[in-house]
């Protein structure tokens, strides 16, 4: 394999008793591909740990796979035919990009999304209540929540009236114009003048910065994006050294040393995807599994 793919292991065997259907299947090693933007995040360890809850255990009968695109979408496509070809039982897909290019790439593996952006309008499934195809998985609410981002900062920081909007195309076409909009809209009826800026990858973070200070912005906001989960440190190192406060859709932010995240829990959604997973290498088809919805937001400020 090219590139920096990781290989993960995870092998594990049902705890509970075994039915007639299932039996035959026992001596089995069931295999499934994750497909990333980056490496892998903080959430996937939830992914894992969820599998094991559910019965399945190290060394028997699950194994997975990893792919990561070094936070370059232009690989994806690859990585995704790849995959393809080894063939595995279930692919999972962790960001919208993810999402899009796998499903161009095989109409019969079944795959699950654990993290995406407006599925429907990414056009990789026709409803949020029947998927349709070989694809389900969980849907954010992040573009819904760019309203409310705003809000947070304004309530924070009363005298902002210049925000960058930083934002990543690996999130997916459908997803980031969506997130722009609404966006762009909040901030009108806030008053704020919102500046849009492109970070392609990790490198390109702090030119972000230095331009969004051209720019003459008083804070920053950035729209949900694996590539900004990813980098919630450097982030955060940033915004100290460029004195500009960051309101993150990313969970962990806080933690790392931001300012504030707020927006849909990727851990939790990782977590439910595991669950989805479980289903169909018990037999479930993705089409009769409904993509869900974010439960569970998370608000955490860095006092």
């Amino acid at each position: 394999m090219q590139g920096s793919i990781v290989v993960i292991l995870v092998l594990g065997l049902l705890c509970a008793p075994l039915t007639a259907a299932e039996a035959q299947q026992a001596g089995r090693v069931y295999r499934v591909a994750v497909l990333h933007l980056t490496s892998p995040p903080p959430a996937f360890e939830a992914f894992r740990k969820a599998m094991h809850d559910l019965g399945w255990m190290e060394e028997k009968t699950f194994g997975i796979g990893y792919w990561g695109a070094d936070g370059s979408d232009e690989r994806l496509d690859a990585l995704a035919a790849e995959i393809v070809k080894s063939r595995p039982d279930v692919i999972v897909t962790g960001t919208s990009g993810a999402a899009a290019v796998t499903k161009r790439a095989t109409s019969t593996i079944p795959i699950v999304m654990a993290v995406s952006v407006d599925p429907v309008g990414l056009g990789v499934v026709t409803s949020l209540a029947r998927p349709g195809g070989n694809i389900t998985g969980q849907a954010i609410f992040s573009p819904e929540l760019s309203m409310k981002r705003l809000e947070l900062l304004k309530a924070a920081f009363p005298g902002v009236s210049r925000v960058a909007l930083f934002w990543n195309a690996a999130a997916g076409k459908a997803a980031v114009v969506r997130h722009l909009e609404v966006s762009q809209s909040a901030a009108q009826a806030l008053g704020i003048h919102l500046h849009p800026i492109e970070v392609l990858d990790a490198e390109a973070l702090e030119a972000a910065f230095q331009e969004a200070r051209k720019a003459r912005s008083d804070a920053v906001v950035t729209i949900q994006s694996a590539l900004f989960y990813a980098l919630n440190g450097r982030l955060a190192e940033l915004s100290l050294k460029y004195r500009l406060p960051v309101l993150s859709a990313e969970t962990g932010f806080a933690e790392a040393g931001g300012l504030m995240n707020y927006g849909d829990s990727i851990v939790e959604a990782w977590r439910r995807s595991a669950a989805q997973v479980h289903k169909i290498l018990k037999g479930a088809k993705p089409a009769d599994l409904p993509v869900e919805q974010s439960t569970k937001f998370e608000l955490v400020i860095n006092l």
